[in-house]
């Protein structure tokens, strides 16, 4: 492998979270019966005409802002002909000489080293129907509800070396694009959708031939497939056969790639200005409005994090991996004090992670909100409770059996015992029982130690502060 070098770019069909159409006021909304969301702009009858949808220019003004992207004052809207039973009008109105983003790029992490994958460019295009090839007898049914579903195509440059830097582009893309709001990012209902393309070529060369997989709609298949594509071209070139361009479909049952058609270029679709549309023109106000709008962005925020709160690059790049975890994340700081925020990271992405990734549960969904969060992380700095005596409090939260920390605490009983005169004759007691712990830990047996005391703190139901029961245990064996 060491003798060959992988070369990636990804382009990314990223559906614009507009309520209706690009060029209709037909309905976006997913899972409605076939063809009960196609107007008459949809299925291209006689005579009607597209209207730019304002809100998707938008959204490509906001991903261009957060990318540093050129926005084009003037782009063109073009015809891409082509003809496919699920594209009514045989062609698909796209962006091709002048598109509406230009450059731009995302800052990738792989393995603690940092990357710049360049981007080439967004254009804004139309999506076309879906063929459904189940439970027609052998035949095919077209449903043209996606028909006119608003796109942003984004495209990088050849700058990826490895299916795990492919991926880590694709997790910053997404988390960015839902982020600052023109995707919902569900990729089971194709909201967000990547097409790789993929070649191999010795150290120095010239780019190789490459092949481009189709339609990947999981981070896991779009490793999966260029995994496989790499070792694929790799053993074709080193048995003296030549790559084909092509498109190619990831199957994943086998875990294969296989070819579906030759590769098409540019001038295969025989792009030309769209009449009917009007070339788009963005003003400079127009982009300043859009720009006082945008949230701040994760890698900024971040970089905040790191600054105000003595986050790790770890810590803050977990935090911001959707907004909405910055957003509980930050509101549990607010609350207990920025003294607090690595107690607070440490909780977010430890108990209450687990807890709902076990349960299914996004952080919108959390039983324990940030404030509730926040008074118990309190409670756990100035002593109150113990970290075993906070998974008890924690568990209430969650479980709904009080209304915050402080009342579970006081209706449990769980304040933590930190007075040394509680502590100090369970301490003796403990001591005295176990002459053969005392004796092994006095031979240097660590483990001993901790026998004695995991005694004392069973002797006090956990509520033992254990940094003085350690103290006093060490001070008195000592003696």
């Amino acid at each position: 492998m060491s003798q060959w070098e992988v070369v990636i770019g990804l382009e990314t069909h990223v559906q614009l979270l507009t309520r209706s159409k690009i060029f209709s006021g037909a309905s976006t909304a997913f899972g409605a019966e076939p063809n009960r969301q196609a107007c008459a702009v949809d299925i291209a009858l006689p005579g009607v005409l597209p209207v730019l949808n304002r809100e998707a220019v938008v959204c490509a003004i906001k991903f261009g802002l957060a990318v540093g992207g050129e926005i084009a004052p003037r782009s063109i809207f073009a015809r891409k002909n082509y003809f496919y039973p699920d594209l009514p009008k045989g062609y698909q109105i796209s962006q091709y000489e002048t598109p509406v983003i230009s450059g731009g790029g995302l800052t990738i992490r792989v393995n603690d080293t940092e990357k710049f994958v360049r981007l080439t460019r967004a254009h804004l295009e139309e999506d076309a129907g879906k063929s459904l090839h189940e439970d027609f007898h052998g035949k095919t049914g077209i449903d043209l509800n996606r028909a006119g579903t608003p796109l942003l195509e984004i495209v990088s440059e050849p700058d990826m070396r490895s299916s795990a830097e492919a991926v880590a582009y694709a997790k910053a893309l997404h988390t960015l694009v839902t982020w600052i709001g023109i995707c919902d990012g569900n990729m089971q209902e194709g909201s967000f959708r990547c097409d790789a393309n993929v070649s191999v070529r010795r150290p120095g060369e010239p780019f190789g031939t490459r092949r481009e997989i189709k339609n990947l709609n999981s981070f896991r298949f779009l490793q999966q497939a260029i995994d496989f594509e790499i070792q694929w071209q790799i053993n074709e070139l080193e048995e003296g056969r030549a790559i084909q361009q092509a498109t190619v479909l990831f199957d994943p049952d086998s875990g294969e790639t296989r070819a579906m058609r030759s590769k098409e270029d540019a001038h295969d679709y025989r792009y030309f200005p769209d009449p009917d549309l009007l070339p788009l023109e963005i003003e400079p106000q127009w982009i300043a409005e859009v720009k006082a709008g945008l949230p701040e962005l994760p890698q900024a925020m971040q970089a905040r994090w790191q600054t105000e709160y003595g986050l790790s690059d770890y810590d803050a790049a977990t935090l911001t991996a959707t907004r909405e975890v910055a957003r509980y994340f930050e509101d549990a700081v607010a609350a207990a004090g920025k003294e607090n925020a690595k107690l607070c990271a440490n909780w977010v992405m430890g108990e209450l992670a687990a807890r709902l990734n076990r349960e299914e549960k996004d952080i919108g969904q959390s039983p324990i909100s940030a404030t509730q969060l926040a008074g118990m992380i309190r409670r756990i700095s100035d002593g109150t409770l113990s970290s075993k005596l906070a998974k008890e409090v924690f568990d209430a939260l969650w479980n709904g059996e009080g209304e915050n920390a402080d009342a579970i605490i006081a209706a449990r009983g769980l304040q933590q015992v930190t007075d040394t005169a509680a502590i100090e004759p369970i301490v003796d007691a403990v001591i005295a029982a176990n002459p053969k712990s005392v004796e092994e830990f006095r031979a240097g047996k660590e483990k001993a130690f901790n026998a004695l005391v995991g005694q004392v703190m069973k002797a006090t139901k956990g509520k033992a502060n254990p940094q003085q029961v350690n103290e006093l245990l060490r001070r008195k064996l000592s003696s």
